[in-house]
């Protein structure tokens, strides 16, 4: 694996205000995140991992410290270069699907084409292409009710395909599916990863995630604890050390 880094934490801290009381979801936490690899976020709930997650797919800035993406000083960019890369570097995955529900399979996943302006004949043609890749070639008209949870998964791994993203942040991409359908989409984002190069960041509870990430770093109390390698992991059944 080409070990270039796509996106570098330096010293972030994300500090809220809930009435007087002061709460540092992030506290100095500093990573390097190459490209190309399987990188799983884990920690408990509160931990900070899905504020982390957030700062490096541009959605909340960071108090202090530094996000650089491809090179650039992400907050440092304008707005307008902020988004573009929101559009056209990373694609998103998350808990809840977040899918549009008067929209078919197909729709959903050409919507972020669509918003770039690409013409609708290439776009339909890309999205039914990405569908058949992640196994709903014969779902493409389906709106998301008449879908499972494991296939609304699958249209949403799709849209975050949509626009040949560098990086793909998945949120608890496991959290509302049962633990077989949930394997399914582990493996789903595996393949992605090997075949298409593209680097996966997914924030989980799931520890069925170690076994196929290339690293893992444990966050708690909104500070990096350790980044372990996938062999130097002991991978607890059923559970996470």
């Amino acid at each position: 694996m080409a070990r270039e880094i796509i996106a570098r934490a330096t010293d972030v801290t994300r500090r809220y205000r809930l009435g007087a009381e002061e709460v540092w979801a992030l506290n100095g936490v500093s990573m390097d995140i190459y490209e190309g690899e399987y990188l799983s976020i884990m920690g408990p709930s509160g931990s900070g991992k899905s504020t982390f997650f957030n700062m490096i797919g541009a959605l909340d800035v960071p108090t202090s410290g530094t996000i650089e993406f491809m090179g650039a000083d992400l907050f440092s960019l304008p707005e307008d270069k902020q988004a573009w890369i929101r559009c056209n570097q990373i694609g998103y995955i998350f808990q809840t699907f977040n899918l549009i529900m008067v929209m078919s399979a197909l729709e959903n996943v050409t919507l972020p084409m669509i918003l770039r302006d690409e013409p609708q004949e290439q776009a339909d043609a890309r999205g039914k292409e990405i569908l058949e890749m992640v196994g709903l070639g014969h779902r493409v008209h389906h709106l998301p009710d008449q879908l499972s949870g494991g296939q609304r998964q699958r249209v949403a791994i799709a849209r975050s395909l949509a626009n040949s993203p560098r990086v793909i942040l998945a949120d608890e991409p496991t959290g509302n599916l049962d633990s077989k359908i949930g394997q399914e989409i582990i493996d789903l984002l595996k393949k992605l990863q090997v075949e298409q190069g593209v680097t996966i960041i997914t924030a989980t509870h799931d520890s069925k995630m170690l076994e196929i990430s290339d690293r893992i770093a444990w966050i708690r109390d909104g500070k990096l604890e350790r980044i372990e390698n996938r062999e130097d992991v002991e991978i607890k059944s059923g559970s996470m050390h």
